[in-house]
Parts: C-alpha cells; structure tokens; sequence
C-alpha cells in the first residue's frame, strides 16, 4: 500500500449529503476483484449520459477538477452497502483524501487498507473548505497527515483528530498484510520451534 505523508492537491467540491457506495461505484461495476480500472466507473451515474458521453455539468468532468486528487464531501459519506469498490473506484481515479463531516464506519475503516485518508471535520471547517474547493484548481489544499492538518491557499490551517494506530498504518503503507509481515521474523521463529516440538505436525 501507498504510504500517505503529505498531500498537495486540487479538492473537488461535492456538497451532496449521504453519498452511499452505490453512487460512488454502482453495482454493475462489481464483478471484479482488481482493484485496477475501476476510476471510470466512480460516480459513473453522474459522471456519464444516458448515451454514455460525459456529463459537462458534474465537477469531475469540468476541467479543473479532473485531476483532483482530494474530495470535500457532504454529510455521511460513504454509507450505505459494504463494497470496498467503493475506495477502490477513489483511489483508482487519483482520490487520495476525503474531507466530510462524517463518514459511515465501514467505508471509512476501508479507505485506511487502501491509502485513503478520510478526515472528519467541523460543519463549520467544512464550509470553509468548500469555499477553497470551489475555487478551482487556482487553489490547492495541503494535507500534512504527520501534523495532521488541512492548509488552505490564503495560508488558513485545520487541524483534524485521527485515531493513532490507523496513522501509523498510512504514514508507513502498512496494509493488513503489511502489517503481519511487520512480524514475520516472530513467526519464523514461532513456526521453527512448533516444528521442533511436534515434528509430525
């Protein structure tokens, strides 16, 4: 997994309360299991026409946001079913942070096993931040997660609360399996004597 130190990057408005995981990827784009390719399908009801041109109105097709890389969301982002596709379709599109006011637990503990880094923030921080997202990419958000705040263009800083383990899981890249392998010597070694002791095993 990517580590996640500091980010520098346009943020993409999307006022919208209770973006549910179907939204962010339906599910008809569920068929895989890579974690690869699914950038097209994110928001793909909106992104996308019914004949399947771009719709010029949603704010990742306007030229300005198509290489955002953070997304100040609204309310409750992420709710709704379980799919990690969800972050997936996020990460696969350049999304490497999401900035709300709250998230649904399951999509928000996902985002940290794939190098998303969901911040929560106050209503009234949000506001702020929306205000610079809608600016354009004339104005750049800088997410320092080691002291863990948001810098504005005009020099503003929000500091966010997150939880200590799941810091430490992104600032190195470290992954479910990521962090097993942390123990791999411990488990050589646990696995040689178990080998010793009951050799028919």
């Amino acid at each position: 997994m990517e580590k996640f130190t500091t980010l520098t990057g346009v943020a993409a408005p999307l006022p919208i309360v209770n973006v549910d995981t179907d939204m962010i990827i339906p599910k008809q784009y569920l068929k895989t299991i890579k974690r690869t390719g699914l950038g097209t399908g994110l928001f793909s009801e909106m992104r996308y026409n019914d004949d399947g041109s771009k719709n010029e109105s949603f704010i990742l097709n306007k030229p300005a946001y198509e290489k955002a890389q953070i997304l100040v969301a609204g309310d409750n982002f992420g709710c709704g079913s379980s799919r990690e596709h969800a972050p997936w379709a996020l990460l696969d599109f350049g999304i490497r942070c999401v900035i709300s006011t709250s998230f649904a637990d399951i999509f928000y503990n996902n985002c940290f096993k794939n190098g998303i880094l969901p911040i929560v923030v106050t209503p009234e921080q949000l506001k702020l931040l929306m205000d610079d997202a809608e600016r354009g990419s004339n104005a750049t958000l800088t997410v320092d997660l080691q002291s863990q705040t948001i810098k504005g263009p005009d020099g503003g800083e929000i500091h966010f609360e997150i939880d200590a383990f799941k810091k430490h899981c992104l600032l190195n890249g470290l992954d479910d399996i990521g962090l097993t392998l942390e123990k791999e010597a411990a488990i050589a070694s646990y696995e040689t004597k178990l080998a010793d002791v009951h050799p028919w095993a």
